[in-house]
């Protein structure tokens, strides 16, 4: 099939890193629901790398943080995009708003995540900033599917090193190593792991085989290439 005429909008640089993975994940979407292989037949896609108001170490000012993104999704409504996806989670904080600051659909990254988790009730655990983790927008919806959501405070301060590591150089081998480390931690005691930071693509090649991983970014990819094949 050729490129029809939607033309797909995507948000990112939140962070930075985070830009080509998803790309890539909406590419292989494109060959997995549709077989794409000519040039022709992938989307139109805009993409705006938006660098934001972001920090591991300290509190985000929610009302920039909002300000910013809604200027990105502007500048992407202006350009005539059909659809937006946005593979940030912690953005997702502000997604009722910014839904409202835009006539153009935007895609929910938590909500096409969570239909993910399998239909028995398993333990759950979270990947994601401390940001995110603390807003509950994933504690919440894994709850109300009937799944145990499990996890220990020391894992967050693993995760936020892996993450910084990332930031500062994504090909250093420590940050594997520490992957690896907290992976060994948790195997034996969650069924799935939802990973709801983007820049987690980065070292999360290998998983072992008794965990069912669930790349938030993933979810996202494949509704946005769901959404455009209608």
């Amino acid at each position: 099939m050729k490129s029809n005429k939607k033309t797909l909008g995507i948000l990112a640089g939140m962070g930075p890193r985070s830009t080509t993975p998803f790309l890539e994940l909406v590419l292989d979407e494109c060959q997995n629901q549709y077989q794409a292989t000519l040039d022709e037949e992938f989307p139109e896609i805009i993409i705006y790398s938006l660098p934001t108001p972001f920090y591991l170490d300290r509190e985000i000012d929610h009302r920039l943080m909002q300000e910013t993104i809604v200027k990105g999704l502007e500048k992407l409504e202006k350009n005539g995009v059909h659809s937006i996806a946005m593979p940030c989670n912690s953005a997702h904080l502000y997604i009722d708003d910014l839904q409202r600051s835009i006539p153009t659909k935007l895609f929910n990254m938590v909500e096409e995540t969570v239909k993910e988790l399998p239909l028995k009730q398993v333990r759950v655990t979270l990947f994601a900033t401390p940001t995110t983790y603390h807003s509950s927008i994933y504690q919440k919806e894994i709850k109300e599917k009937g799944h145990e959501f499990v996890f220990e405070s020391n894992w967050q301060i693993e995760l936020n090193q892996i993450i910084s590591g990332i930031k500062k150089e994504k090909t250093n081998p420590l940050n594997k190593v520490l992957w690896n480390k907290l992976i060994a931690e948790v195997k034996s005691k969650v069924e799935v792991i939802i990973i709801a930071c983007t820049e987690l693509n980065a070292v999360m090649d290998e998983i072992p085989n008794e965990i069912h991983l669930i790349d938030s970014s993933k979810s996202l990819a494949k509704a946005l290439i769901q959404d455009y094949l209608k």
